[in-house]
């Protein structure tokens, strides 16, 4: 990727607060939070690959979605919680570059990954017959890997354009990491097709997702009113809880920051949001996904002695 003739070389993360007292205890918190999503996402991986009762599609992408959120949270946790200790709050031009893009790939993949694992759900309740052989292995890898190749191409062309900016003022992020908004407002020059750029990105792999899933759901709650038996109904929605769950809780803080204009940035309000989607949510996933799961806890309880 081309460097800028920029004359920043590194930025200041100023993360959540100056006080010592309290930067000891969010690395308390934070380093809790970073082991529970290790643990949690490495054990789901691990029952979905060694129990062949969830080798089916939809575990095929729960085990996915585990190994992108445990990706996901390793961009941005051990930095943070390294600033929370240390007196050093810097980041190289380089490791803003490279935690930017990482950032991106991996948020815009779990976009098109929910979207793949919506369709998924779809299959299995309005085709159950046909569901198995409609969502072979091969087009299951390859919804995963179209997942990837999307979010990482849109993030390789948002990171040229971001850091292509010359960042000739402070250097100083108020934020936990190099984030979209705070960089724009760093940046010097003319930023108006950049913002054209963020938005058509914003649309092309937020929002779209979103309309997939959307529509997924649209045809899945027309398939289960088709069914006569209120059991049979509750069968089928509880099937999607997880998911809906996920996705909730996913786009609610990803549209919260990203989706509307906003003349002004609140850093304080949109810090505790990204840090939910950033640092909490690949936490609560494992949870999600096996707590009301018979199939995983069977499983769980087979691997515990």
């Amino acid at each position: 990727m081309e460097r800028s003739n920029h004359t920043v070389t590194e930025f200041i993360l100023l993360g959540f607060t100056t006080d010592p007292g309290m930067q000891l205890g969010l690395f308390v918190v934070f380093l809790g939070v970073y082991s529970l999503t290790v643990v949690g996402n490495s054990t789901l991986i691990m029952l979905i690959c060694n129990d062949s009762r969830l080798h089916t599609p939809m575990y095929f992408f729960i085990g996915n979605l585990s190994f992108l959120d445990l990706w996901y949270s390793s961009v941005y946790t051990p930095k943070i919680l390294v600033t929370c200790i240390s007196e050093d709050k810097s980041m190289s031009f380089a490791g803003c570059l490279c935690q930017f893009f990482f950032s991106a790939g991996l948020a815009y993949s779990e976009c098109y990954l929910l979207a793949a694992m919506a369709f998924d759900r779809y299959v299995a309740i309005s085709k159950p017959l046909l569901y198995a052989r409609a969502m072979s292995i091969k087009l299951c890898a390859l919804l995963v890997a179209v997942s990837y190749f999307g979010g990482f191409i849109n993030s390789s062309i948002i990171t040229k354009k971001m850091f292509s900016f010359n960042f000739c003022h402070e250097n100083i992020i108020d934020d936990f990491f190099c984030d979209l908004l705070p960089l724009v407002k760093l940046a010097c020059g003319e930023k108006g097709n950049y913002k054209f750029l963020m938005y058509f990105l914003l649309a092309s792999n937020v929002i779209c997702p979103a309309v997939l899933i959307l529509a997924s759901y649209l045809f899945i709650i027309a398939t289960v009113l088709r069914i006569s038996s209120s059991q049979g109904r509750l069968k089928a929605f509880s099937t999607c809880s997880s998911h809906l769950t996920s996705v909730t809780l996913y786009y609610g803080s990803i549209l919260y920051i990203y989706a509307l204009p906003r003349s002004s940035y609140s850093f304080d309000t949109d810090k505790i949001v990204s840090t939910f989607y950033t640092v909490v949510f690949p936490m609560l996933n494992p949870m999600i996904y096996s707590l009301r799961n018979k199939d995983v806890k069977e499983a769980l309880k087979k691997l515990l002695p």
